[in-house]
């Protein structure tokens, strides 16, 4: 079954336990970068995915002409910490050796708008919420079993479903995970021979928005087709499998169940005082004349 049938199929898990403020749930794309020099990119492609546990992350400076050894993209778990208000990750395997965002964030709300501060001060990222209304998923990758010789291997990734859009992780095999994670840069990587183009592309991170066409990837190959294609099946165990094609291989993939909500109302908007309401309202000819919602 596919990605609709399986929703259909599963348990939701509801929110309660959620570490973190509910308005970093969801799709963002990345409207800006303004770091403490001055300089400001609003040009490369970037997108993160929230789920319950765990982040999708996918930057891309020159869109699908991003050359291989510039991409980045990685999946990690989501800790939050209350005392201080900042969330940080921890990233198992990436697309890049290492990890290129090291600082955990600090977060303000405004309207759709998301916040990311580095405490540092090094830089502040404006993110827009691409969701309104619909499901939001989460499934938590955990292993890939080659269905010809019964070998399981772990690798990580997830899907995340929010609302018309979604994002897929899923990291090499850890025997080419491991040589890339060895070498200083993706550079060194290939100019040794340490792996190849497919095998450094072989680290995918996916996103489709509104439907299910990957429209940005570290897999070039991929864009354009159905995002986590494959047969999705819910086992009595209430794990998660996905039956596909890895390395030309007929392969199963093992997910848990991270998040599941059918109908999800995404945050796009937030409070203000009663005198703030009152002054827009009042001042809605000069303030609204030109202003849309910019996702």
């Amino acid at each position: 079954m596919n990605i609709a049938d399986l929703m259909r199929q599963l348990p939701e898990t509801g929110l309660d336990g959620l570490a973190f403020p509910r308005n970093l749930l969801g799709a963002f794309r990345r409207k800006s970068i303004t770091f403490c020099t001055g300089l400001t990119d609003e040009t490369t492609v970037v997108y993160w995915f929230q789920s319950r546990s765990f982040t999708i992350d996918l930057r891309l400076p020159d869109g699908a002409e991003t050359a291989i050894a510039a991409r980045q993209g990685w999946m990690g778990d989501t800790l939050w910490d209350p005392d201080r208000n900042e969330l940080s990750w921890t990233i198992v395997r990436s697309y890049q050796p290492g990890n290129q965002w090291p600082e955990p964030a600090t977060f303000q709300f405004i309207g759709n708008c998301v916040l990311e501060f580095a405490p540092s001060g090094a830089y502040v990222e404006d993110w827009r919420q691409q969701c309104s209304f619909g499901p939001i998923l989460g499934l938590r990758l955990l292993a890939l079993r080659d269905d010809e010789t019964g070998r399981e291997v772990p690798i990580d990734g997830g899907l995340i479903v929010a609302g018309r859009h979604m994002a897929y992780v899923q990291s090499r095999l850890p025997q080419v995970d491991a040589a890339v994670n060895a070498e200083p840069s993706l550079e060194e990587a290939l100019a040794r021979g340490v792996a190849t183009e497919p095998e450094i592309e072989s680290h995918e991170v996916s996103v489709a928005i509104d439907g299910h066409a990957v429209k940005y990837s570290t897999r070039t190959g991929v864009l354009g087709t159905d995002i986590a294609a494959g047969d999705f099946k819910l086992q009595d165990d209430r794990t998660i499998t996905l039956a596909k094609h890895v390395d030309d291989r007929a392969c199963t993939l093992r997910f848990s169940l991270d998040l599941h909500v059918r109908d999800f109302s995404f945050d796009r908007q937030t409070p203000c005082t009663a005198q703030a309401q009152a002054w827009i309202e009042s001042e809605q000819g000069h303030l609204a004349r030109h202003a849309v919602v910019t996702y």
